[in-house]
């Protein structure tokens, strides 16, 4: 089985998210299950040098974009045994940023016809095309649209992934038939139109011959109205042509026994989990206090990652409490300026680390007790995954992927892997926290639920047998 990823984003050559962690790790899973993987992405001026210099020039072509044709170089190289192909423009893509421009629309029309233009070039035919998120939307239309007839692409099915369906691509009109080359017969509510102007994602979702999301709650959730955001009609209308299949990690990357950039490596051995809270501590300039619990914070710090339900009761635990609480990351000014005050307020009990560094973020992930992530909406998320990796006990909303790998702890049977809460509410959220550290002084109960965290399965392979299962159902 041949199968090509498309994608905007990949670790490690460029990541912003967690669509990079999913196109770094799930290949290397399907290459294990048999599958011939390959990947293709923009080669963005942010990859860094040493990747640069072992790049294999393959050929170029000329990419129609509207009445224009663009220069089109292709460059692969290999990284863990997975062929990755880079789609070399420097007028579209070399560029500061990854996305944010006013001819996003254009820059990714091109892509979408680049990837299909270079299948020839590259001496790859796929059986599957699997395309993820809107940045790869179009490429099922363009295929079925444009490309069809020729026998080269007569064979080739797609599958479309959305992993976050709050970035969906919407642009103007003039972008399908001035930019992209197709009819304006697929502009209708059927087809890409969304009030009134062109929707990437929706093409994908359209389109493709499958389409799955990143967790199975997830996939139930966006067929409502709440977490639809305009496509809830049509996601329901899919019936079996939509799949939830939830993410995994890299669990050889993810390692507490043998990351590089932990202070104290371990397995199940809490004592030595212990070092590297006092380790951080002493990092971070906190009270080297090993028996006080440690709760993380590893986000963006945007509103759908739940920071107005913390804004709103994180002073009251910090005040009552005999606790720490470290977060980091980056994003909106106004949370990153009240995360720096409130570190001021409580010097000893608090550190608000306002940028983002993958080290530290490893260095949290050991240190902590338990793992906050209260979010509004998730659709899979990654950081509780690596958080039950290293032994932080995630607390959690019963949200989306959050729902599908934390369950609460019972202390009766000995189940569960972390602490949850279902509704939207700083106080739920707060209960739930000051019911986990009830628990973390009962000893017995505390090791129970970190030895549930630290032996569950949250490699790939699971998953990467799923979507084998969906592209072995389109080419049989």
């Amino acid at each position: 089985m041949k199968l090509l990823f498309t994608t905007a984003e990949c670790v490690p050559f460029v990541k912003t998210g967690g669509l990079a962690d999913v196109i770094g790790a799930l290949p290397k899973a399907l290459q294990r299950a048999g599958a011939d993987v390959r990947v293709v992405l923009p080669k963005y001026k942010g990859i860094s040098e040493p990747f640069r210099d072992r790049m294999e020039h393959i050929g170029e072509t000329r990419v129609q974009v509207g009445w224009r044709q663009q220069y089109c170089g292709v460059q692969k190289l290999v990284d863990n045994g997975v062929t990755v192909y880079f789609i070399d423009n420097e007028y579209y893509f070399g560029r500061d940023e990854i996305y944010g421009y006013m001819d996003d629309g254009e820059r990714f029309s091109f892509l979408n016809r680049a990837v299909l233009d270079v299948l020839p070039l590259i001496d790859f035919q796929p059986d599957i095309i699997h395309c993820h998120d809107w940045h790869t939307g179009m490429i099922p239309l363009l295929l079925e649209g444009n490309y069809r007839h020729e026998p080269f692409y007569s064979g080739i099915r797609t599958v479309f992934t959305i992993h976050n369906l709050l970035y969906q691509g919407v642009f103007p009109y003039e972008v399908l038939v001035d930019v992209l080359g197709l009819h304006s017969r697929y502009f209708t509510p059927q087809g890409v139109e969304y009030y009134g102007n062109v929707n990437f994602l929706k093409a994908g979702i359209v389109y493709a011959d499958h389409v799955t999301t990143v967790s199975p709650t997830y996939a139930r959730e966006i067929q409502t109205s709440y977490y639809g955001y305009g496509l809830d009609g049509l996601l329901s209308s899919l019936g079996d042509r939509l799949s939830g299949i939830v993410n995994g990690i890299d669990t050889k990357s993810y390692n507490p026994a043998t990351d590089k950039h932990i202070a104290a490596k371990y397995r199940s051995n809490l004592s030595k989990k212990q070092l590297n809270k006092t380790e951080l501590q002493r990092e971070l300039n906190l009270p080297t206090a090993p028996d006080v619990p440690m709760i993380a914070m590893v986000t963006r710090l945007v509103d759908s990652k739940g920071l107005d339900l913390v804004i709103r009761v994180l002073d009251e635990l910090l005040y009552y409490t005999d606790m720490q609480f470290v977060i980091l990351g980056t994003g909106d000014p106004s949370y990153e300026h009240w995360f720096k005050e409130a570190a001021v307020r409580y010097p000893s009990k608090m550190s608000s680390q306002i940028w983002f560094n993958e080290p530290l973020s490893r260095r949290l992930y050991a240190a902590s007790d338990m793992f906050l992530m209260p979010s509004k909406f998730e659709p899979c998320g990654i950081s509780q995954l690596i958080a039950l990796r290293y032994g932080s006990v995630p607390i959690v909303r019963e949200t989306g992927g959050l729902n599908d790998t934390v369950h609460s702890y019972n202390e009766f049977t000995g189940e569960g892997n972390g602490f949850t809460f279902a509704n939207y509410n700083a106080h739920d959220m707060m209960n739930t926290i000051k019911r986990a550290l009830s628990f973390y002084t009962q000893p017995e109960h505390w090791r129970q639920v970190t030895k549930n965290a630290l032996s569950g399965e949250y490699s790939w392979q699971r998953s990467a047998q799923k979507y084998m299962d969906v592209y072995s159902k389109l080419i049989d």
